[in-house]
């Protein structure tokens, strides 16, 4: 049988499961005869073998045999296990799906956003700790505050790309019930460190950033100068590679500093437009940045945008370590 997903709109939040398609008629109506049906919902709440199934319903257990054969040949169910009972051997049977369903020649409708099916699981579990277990957003996200601030004197002209980064995140969890969004200024002011943060901007721009530079393997060269700091680019502490470019930035995730149960991940660039080069890296080209993340504490990788449509504007990016 074709499987396909069940998509569901429930309370705000979009539930999927499994549903095979049958095509064929005829096995359609073994499937829908009274009592197959009947044993097929049994099976479907646990798994049975049929003498277990002829003694709940008190039918004859040749008459199980003969439903579980047609909804065996139908598709309709299979072998879970097997087990050894009194000498002989005990199949136990299970649906193939979790629904069944008849599907006519009409073409799809497309949906606007992604599909919560469309990202694959290393993405979810990079995020993983920013999700509660009722899908909700589970941390803050964090921009550079749009006046000036910071031992750079700088107004943040980044802070709009997490708007960017909220539409992808929203594909695969549920609105919070608090605001999510804060600039930098305030997160320090209101001691929210202590949690899970999204930080967005360079040590330039957003001052959390700036405190947890030192904790990242790819940090943010900041230079001491008679103006107070300049940024020298990015530095591996693995190859010692230096990255100046404008366009390249970092994605990270590391254990955060001040709560080691939390995490923070950085989307940072040495210029405005290395944070979009960041933000795209996850939102649009998520299986190449993320194809060397197994879990461990920290991750690093180095991003750089390019234009490539030639029309001035960052839209695409390539992993550089």
């Amino acid at each position: 049988m074709n499987k396909k997903m069940l998509l569901q709109e429930e309370e705000g939040t979009r539930k999927v499961k499994e549903i095979a398609i049958v095509k064929d008629p005829q096995k359609l109506r073994m499937i829908l005869d009274k009592l197959s049906w009947k044993i097929l919902v049994m099976l479907s709440e646990k798994e049975m073998y049929p003498l277990e199934l002829a003694r709940e319903k008190g039918i004859p257990e040749q008459k199980v045999y003969y439903h579980i054969g047609k909804l065996v040949k139908a598709g309709a169910i299979t072998v879970a296990k097997e087990e050894k009972k009194k000498g002989a051997i005990a199949k136990y049977y299970k649906p193939v799906s979790s629904a069944f369903g008849i599907e006519l020649s009409q073409e799809y409708k497309e949906i606007g956003g992604l599909s919560p099916l469309s990202i694959d699981e290393k993405t979810r579990r990079f995020f993983k700790e920013f999700i509660k277990a009722d899908g909700s957003f589970e941390g803050k996200i964090v921009v550079g505050s749009p006046t000036p601030h910071g031992p750079f004197k700088t107004s943040a002209r980044d802070g709009h790309y997490a708007s960017y980064l909220t539409f992808f995140l929203g594909q695969f969890s549920k609105i919070p019930k608090e605001f999510a969004i804060k600039l930098d200024v305030d997160v320090k002011a209101e001691k929210e460190e202590k949690n899970n943060l999204v930080l967005v901007g360079g040590p330039g721009t957003n001052v959390i950033t700036q405190e947890v530079n030192e904790n990242l393997p790819i940090r943010f060269n900041m230079q001491p100068s008679e103006q107070g700091f300049l940024l020298g680019g990015l530095v591996s502490k693995k190859t010692t590679q230096v990255y100046t470019a404008d366009t390249a930035g970092l994605v990270a995730k590391i254990a955060n500093p001040w709560d080691r149960t939390k995490r923070i991940i950085v989307l940072a660039g040495n210029k405005a437009v290395g944070t979009k080069a960041c933000v795209l890296a996850l939102t649009n080209f998520w299986k190449k940045s993320l194809q060397n993340y197994h879990e461990e504490e920290t991750f690093a990788v180095v991003i750089q945008g390019f234009d490539l449509d030639g029309d001035g504007k960052v839209d695409s990016i390539e992993v550089l370590e």
